[in-house]
């Protein structure tokens, strides 16, 4: 499997890109970074920072965009920490972002290697967007892409009903689904339902080695927010469970699928993503994605587990 990820770590996004960087069997051929969880020079050092600890160091960065198609960003060092992981400080990274944009990356990637390559996109959708610009075929030479985003029939997480990553580019998001990917959304429909528990954070922080040493520090950092919201000491696993849609798709037990469309004007309801649920939906000739609802969350939490020893 060849993957391009496209990421703006972010301390989820570190869990995901750990999971990926532990299966022999996947290729990281590039990764996109993007504004979101920090600025995109933030989130492109950490690629950089993250690749050499879960031992991909050879792995294409490409700094990608700063900010919004239409809006201004919307930073979240409230969730993943003043340098976004956390505040654990991992060492200088030896290597640079390449000179080619995120998008560029993309493209130049799936025009040499058509269906062949996934894209797993865990940040706003600008890079995708971007790229989808200067490669209208893009959703041709995308073998599939894997967006964690959106909230379908659960409650927003930055708004009553808007989840961040769409909510931070939602005219990226619309686009994006508009353009008929092969598509696979891992919303907060089922992220809020696949938690790391007290007892599974527990277990991390006895794995030996400096790659679970440091994943459970971060996951300290992201638990201390979630615990305001779950009540108790555990966390949302966002970005690692789209990885694992991905790469591990037997996880997946329950699905529906449904063209997704993103609101773009509505006072209280911009950013949020809209299926229509009723049992006889209007004719629409907007590609349906399928909405991940069900997964095997304990054998996805031993995989997630067996990545970090």
């Amino acid at each position: 499997m060849r993957v391009f990820v496209d990421c703006d770590p972010g301390i989820d996004d570190a869990v995901a890109l750990a999971y990926l960087a532990a299966r022999p069997e996947v290729e990281i051929v590039g990764i996109g970074a993007v504004f979101g969880n920090n600025s995109v020079d933030i989130t492109a050092d950490n690629a950089l920072r993250l690749l050499e600890l879960y031992g991909r160091p050879d792995v294409p960065v490409a700094v990608g965009a700063a900010r919004p198609l239409v809006q201004a960003p919307r930073l979240a060092a409230h969730v993943h920490g003043g340098n976004g992981l956390g505040d654990v400080e991992l060492p200088a990274p030896a290597g640079k972002p390449v000179a080619e944009s995120a998008a560029e990356l993309l493209v130049r990637l799936v025009r040499e290697a058509p269906g062949e390559i996934d894209v797993l996109a865990v940040g706003p959708l600008t890079n995708i967007a971007i790229a989808l610009g200067l490669e209208p075929r893009l959703p041709e030479l995308v073998r599939r892409l894997v967006v964690m985003g959106g909230a379908v029939r659960a409650p927003g997480n930055v708004t009553s009903h808007a989840e961040a990553n769409i909510n931070n580019d939602p005219e990226a998001a619309e686009a994006v689904f508009a353009a008929g990917f092969d598509l696979d959304l891992v919303a907060l429909d089922i992220t809020m339902k696949t938690v790391a528990t007290p007892e599974w954070l527990s277990d991390l922080r006895s794995v030996p080695g400096e790659r679970a040493e440091r994943t459970s520090a971060f996951l300290d950092f992201y638990a201390d927010f979630y615990t305001g919201i779950f009540g108790v000491r555990q966390c949302a696993m966002h970005d690692p469970l789209a990885a694992a849609v991905l790469v591990d798709g037997h996880l997946v037990t329950d699905s529906f699928e449904a063209p997704l469309r993103v609101e773009l004007s509505g006072g209280l309801t911009r950013g949020m993503t809209v299926a229509d649920l009723r049992p006889r939906p209007g004719a629409d000739d907007r590609r349906p994605a399928r909405v991940v609802t069900g997964v095997a969350e304990a054998e996805f939490l031993t995989r997630m587990m067996d990545s970090l020893r």
